[in-house]
């Protein structure tokens, strides 16, 4: 097996790609924009290329460096044939791109105008494990719960994870140039599983896909598409410090990361990332996904390296942004040390879908085209001409207003009877595993009361696909002392649940920034 390694990367890349220091088209310009079609299916190749190899350069890391990044004098290496063989071997690897080809192929059958509940229902149906507001949102859905809803931090305790974020490739990879038209796809497919800034997140990788058409400068890129954030909000200023210290420290990766997590490591709604140093909010992994890109100097090798070594998710943060280099690149432009051994894979049928990267390219370009006629651009012969529009704010969305995590609390017990949880606070999130033994998946019961009120019970399935993730939770109490009693009604020898941690919140309002 040949196989490249990378070495530290703490000062500026000294050589860049030919062109790729000069911005195209004045991104905040509104100037209809031309392009060959073989240039734009060039790129649209690239992103997806890009997103594919990233994911596999980063795979052997993910969530292996929690609150630090990896260490300059540790080598990460790449071969030709990982992506076929990590198709072949570690298909759940890929979530960042097979839910992605799930909404292409509703856009396939039902069109442009696909409305969410088509998408919704294909995602949740899907035959691939999913996890975080993922996993959260299938279990809404298929409860009954439709989008917006299922995306809504009171429904979905992750609605602040990475999810949307690094499954929006498509909506900015299918309009080029246009940030509105990617926003508003956005709107109808982020809002499944994710809202706030887990749909800020998914919103400004959009963006940054379809900017990246029309300049390939990151910087450039960058600073524009976030100009489709509301400024005020958390994610709109966290991505505005990186873009601020980069241009303060722009050969100092190391630092920008440190002030990173000084200022923007706090989770507040993910109980797992609570009081830990796991940390899947989408605020932190699209800076590293910026740190990438802002200090990767649009050198492809580079980029896809700081945004794995920044650590966290550092699977998807390289391929986020290797698919947004990958765009503004083209695929001929990718160097050949990453293309090389890719075209197994592309002809191979994705994990999960049931289709190939090579007819992904396809749909994509199909799509681009017909997103580019109904914005008011025209489809020639042999050219394309692009109305960009002006890139304007969505709409201000806050999750978990006003609520901050106080206590974790270790439970670890597996109740044979009604178990009584007491805590002073106006909010609660308790966590379980199951314990499953034997061929059977039965779905567990379990009721639930709050200050011995009305008793609600909430199905818990027990297969690999279908999870309730967490198990309880109640953010609008009164603050004050309160009882939470679940009880299993029908755990065997077989099935049960173990209570894992309680996350307890009390009324505060956020930490000076």
């Amino acid at each position: 097996m040949t196989t490249r390694k990378f070495g530290p990367v703490a000062g500026p890349a000294l050589i860049l790609a030919a062109g790729l220091a000069v911005a195209l088209a004045g991104c905040s310009q509104t100037r209809p924009v031309r392009m060959t079609k073989d240039a734009l299916r060039d790129k649209i190749r690239g992103g997806w290329a890009g997103q594919v190899i990233g994911c596999t350069f980063g795979g052997p890391t993910e969530f292996r460096f929690k609150g630090t990044f990896i260490q300059d004098y540790q080598p990460l290496t790449w071969d030709p044939g990982a992506v076929a063989r990590a198709m072949r071997d570690e298909p759940g690897l890929f979530d960042d791109v097979y839910v992605d080809l799930t909404f292409v192929e509703v856009l396939r059958r039902e069109g442009l105008d696909a409305p969410a509940s088509a998408f919704a229902r294909a995602f949740a149906e899907a035959p691939y494990p999913l996890w975080h507001a993922n996993r959260a949102a299938r279990y809404n859905i298929l409860s009954g719960l439709e989008p917006p809803a299922s995306g809504a931090w009171p429904n979905n305790p992750h609605a602040d994870d990475i999810d949307f974020q690094i499954e929006a490739d498509f909506a900015g990879l299918m309009s080029p140039g246009m940030v509105g038209p990617a926003a508003e796809i956005c709107d109808r497919v982020g809002h499944i599983m994710n809202s706030g800034d887990g749909w800020y997140g998914g919103v400004y990788v959009a963006a940054m896909y379809a900017l990246a058409f029309v300049s390939d400068n990151p910087e450039v890129i960058a600073r524009e598409a976030l100009k489709v954030i509301p400024e005020g909000t958390a994610f709109h200023a966290a991505m505005s410090d990186v873009l601020r210290w980069h241009a303060e420290n722009p050969d100092d990766w190391h630092g920008t990361w440190f002030r990173v997590q000084r200022k923007w490591s706090e989770d507040v709604g993910c109980p797992e990332g609570v009081f830990s140093p796991f940390d899947i909010d989408a605020k932190v992994n699209a800076a590293w996904v910026l740190t990438g890109l802002l200090y990767g100097q649009g050198d492809f090798a580079r980029t896809l390296e700081i945004s794995a070594r920044c650590g966290d998710d550092s699977d998807c943060n390289p391929a986020t942004a290797g698919g947004i280099l990958g765009t503004a690149l083209g695929w001929s432009r990718i160097p050949e040390v990453w293309r090389a051994g890719l075209g197994e894979a592309e002809a191979a049928g994705f994990p999960f879908t049931n289709h190939s990267l090579s007819k992904v390219y396809d749909l994509s370009f199909e799509q681009a085209l017909e997103m580019i006629r109904r914005n008011g651009g025209r489809v020639l012969d042999t050219e394309v001409l692009i109305e960009p529009g002006e890139v304007r704010p969505v709409r201000r969305e806050v999750n978990f207003p006003g609520l901050r995590p106080v206590e974790k609390r270790p439970l670890l017990v597996e109740p044979t009877g009604p178990y009584a949880l007491d805590f002073d606070g106006c909010g609660v999130a308790v966590t379980a595993n199951l314990r499953v033994e034997g061929p059977e998946r039965p779905t567990l019961l379990v009721r639930a009361s709050v200050d011995g009120g009305p008793v609600s019970t909430v199905e818990v399935p027990t297969g690999p696909l279908v999870r309730r993730d967490p198990l309880y939770w109640a953010y609008d109490l009164p603050d004050g002392p309160h009882r939470v009693v679940l009880e299993i009604v029908n755990a065997s020898e077989t099935a049960g649940l173990v209570l894992c941690h309680a996350v307890v919140y009390r009324p505060a309002s956020p930490p000076a920034r």
